[in-house]
């Protein structure tokens, strides 16, 4: 090296590879990279009656499908000796409480812990336990979020403006326990007689009849149900009208699918060849076609989602995550911060955390929204904005989907915040109620009296008024 070459690197370090460079950031944690671990182990094989499956047969849809757990007998096949008799006799009090129908994949199965089953986040969403239920909360409505008193044809809820929710059928992969649609989705069950949805021909024809005849609606939701559960020619056909109204501008298959049986993108080549077909003629009408889809948990992304969300961003296929915030699944700020850093390293793009609806049988999974409010200051600034979601309130009472933070008033004794919604509903309130279990026993007990619940929510709604300008 001459001597011009060695003063040069005196007074610039970095040109010279040799001399190690002190960053003003300490070294990395390992921990803070655990987003990126994903599982590629044959974990399915821990569950008895699955260890002699192989990958080839655990990775197909239809095997899935087939061996899905659907009764208390069935998870016994499976899981055997993993579950204590004392367990499952707490799951068969569960699915007779349970107001949505239980169905769990053998994907989603084999990734409880069962070690510790009772406090297992995936277990807590689709396996109920009689002995962890708690009474539902006195003003909760089977509906809560009014989407049938929002809805011109049956299955199409217009609150929006220029958006519309199309729920095209009323089944799904898996029966998640909080799910908002208890009243129609997923077979009758001892607690709830469901509203037929059915994918009918009439049906679907007078919902595309009133969006044909509805200039304002330029966005659609199509969901249910899920839409996993259309077939591959359904996809199309409902693509293909919406795309022939000139004013629709964006639509969104809505699907949990990805989250909860991510193989059928890699095995059911038809559905996922529909969807793209879709998607690819959707851009060149330069309008926007796009899956939602619904992780709640780090544990649900596996080695075999990243697979099957390479081959949708392959095919330009956008991906975006919308979350229930649950008590003991993912009200923590650690635990949503990794959700949202891993969501966003297999490229699925954090959308929305819901405050968890009003819905039967789930008290026990509901949070406050002061705990929402304190996990969404420690998540944001963990990632960009705009892979940063937007934690809502869906209003009760068809308000709608309002930012947490947004209340008019939130009075943390009585647990009641009180929300407004200008461009949906003008000059009226909406009442959101926290959880009863986080209250003081005298206001539980204040709860179950009529004449005090009616004055508490007098008085939440007098001074929400009192305060909007």
């Amino acid at each position: 090296m001459s001597e011009t070459t060695t003063a040069a690197a005196a007074k610039n370090p970095s040109a010279n590879p040799t001399t190690p460079i002190v960053h003003k950031k300490g070294q990395v944690d390992p921990a803070s990279l655990r987003h990126r671990s994903l599982r590629t182990d044959e974990f399915w094989r821990r569950i008895p009656g699955w260890k002699d499956v192989d990958e080839a047969t655990f990775l197909h849809h239809l095997w899935q499908e087939k061996h899905a757990i659907t009764s208390p007998a069935r998870l016994v096949e499976a899981v055997q000796s993993l579950a204590s008799p004392e367990f499952i006799k707490d799951v068969e009090a569960g699915f007779h409480q349970a107001p949505m129908a239980v169905r769990i994949s053998p994907y989603l199965l084999s990734l409880i812990d069962w070690s510790d089953p009772y406090h297992d986040p995936i277990r807590r969403q689709f396996l109920p336990v009689g002995s962890q239920l708690e009474p539902d909360h006195p003003m909760l409505t089977l509906d809560s979020l009014h989407e049938q008193d929002d809805a011109p044809v049956p299955g199409l809820t217009h609150r929006y403006p220029d958006k519309v929710l199309f729920l095209v059928l009323d089944t799904c992969p898996v029966y998640c326990r909080f799910c908002t649609r208890s009243y129609a989705v997923g077979l009758d069950t001892d607690v709830v007689d469901k509203v037929s949805l059915k994918a009918t021909d009439e049906r679907w024809e007078r919902a595309l009849q009133y969006i044909a005849e509805r200039p304002d609606v330029e966005d659609v939701v199509v969901s249910g149900g899920d839409c996993y559960r259309l077939k591959p020619d359904q996809i199309r056909f409902l693509g293909e009208r919406l795309l022939a109204m000139p004013h629709i501008r964006r639509f969104r298959f809505a699907t949990k699918g990805i989250a909860v049986q991510p193989m059928k993108i890699l095995t059911d080549t038809a559905w996922t060849d529909a969807v793209t077909e879709i998607v690819d003629k959707g851009k060149k009408l330069h309008k926007d076609v796009v899956i939602h889809t619904h992780f709640n948990h780090p544990n649900e992304i596996t080695g075999i989602t990243q697979r099957a969300c390479d081959l949708l961003m392959e095919r330009g296929v956008l991906v975006r995550n919308q979350s229930v915030f649950q008590r003991g699944v993912n009200d923590s700020a650690e635990v949503m911060t990794e959700l949202v850093r891993k969501l966003s390293w297999v490229n699925v793009h954090p959308y929305y955390v819901y405050v968890h609806d009003l819905v039967r049988g789930t008290e026990d999974l509901r949070t406050s929204v002061a705990t929402g409010v304190q996990v969404e200051k420690r998540v944001r600034g963990s990632t960009a904005g705009f892979n940063t979601p937007l934690f809502l309130v869906d209003a009760p009472g068809g308000g709608g989907k309002r930012d947490m933070h947004s209340y008019e008033m939130y009075d943390r004794e009585t647990g009641i915040s009180v929300y407004t919604a200008p461009a949906v509903k003008k000059d009226q309130y909406f009442c959101m109620y926290d959880p009863l279990s986080g209250l003081s026993a005298r206001v539980q007990a204040d709860w179950q009296d009529p004449a005090k619940r009616t004055q508490m929510v007098n008085d939440a709604l007098a001074a929400a008024k009192a305060r909007v300008i």
